[in-house]
């Protein structure tokens, strides 16, 4: 199963699209994750026309109309993987210790906020990702998501993406 992870996009106010290849790897995922921060009804419409599985909440950038539409907190089972999907983690001192203990029956969490890209293992096994921004790489040399592939239960490639400047 391929996945997609993405957060931050915060169309029109940081980019006016989301980047054609992002979209052209929404096409090819299985499950797209979104950790939040659309600003936007239009781009949450986008993905869910252009996803065959899309897995969202929404952000501290969005207002009540996207909050009418999605979860502050989003959890799917998929091929016996616990997958948690949250926008902010607070910190990153003491962030796995802190997101074991808030999110102890999951294997991923997929979060955002920071727009910075994270891939930690928390004692426990709790795996921490955060795709960075497509968008807005603020002090990111690269805006960025993320791709993994999940067989058999297990995550695996999980490979993060740079995308060309705009």
């Amino acid at each position: 199963m391929r996945l997609l992870l993405m957060s931050d996009t915060h169309v029109p106010t940081r980019a006016r699209h989301l980047p054609a290849p992002l979209l052209a790897a929404v096409a090819e995922a299985d499950v797209v994750f979104h950790a939040g921060d659309w600003v936007d009804t239009g781009t949450l419409d986008l993905l869910q026309d252009r996803s065959k599985r899309l897995i969202a909440v929404y952000g501290n950038n969005d207002g009540p109309a996207l909050r009418e539409r999605l979860p502050e907190v989003a959890r799917v089972e998929l091929q016996s993987c616990r997958f948690a999907v949250v926008h902010e983690t607070g910190p990153a001192r003491g962030r796995e210790q802190r997101c074991a203990t808030r999110f102890p029956d999951t294997d991923v969490l997929v979060f955002g906020h920071s727009h910075i890209p994270w891939d930690t293992t928390a004692p426990g096994g709790l795996r921490l990702l955060n795709p960075g921004s497509p968008t807005d790489r603020r002090r990111q040399p690269y805006a960025t998501y993320l791709t993994a592939v999940l067989a058999d239960g297990r995550l695996g490639d999980v490979c993060l993406h740079r995308l060309p400047p705009r």
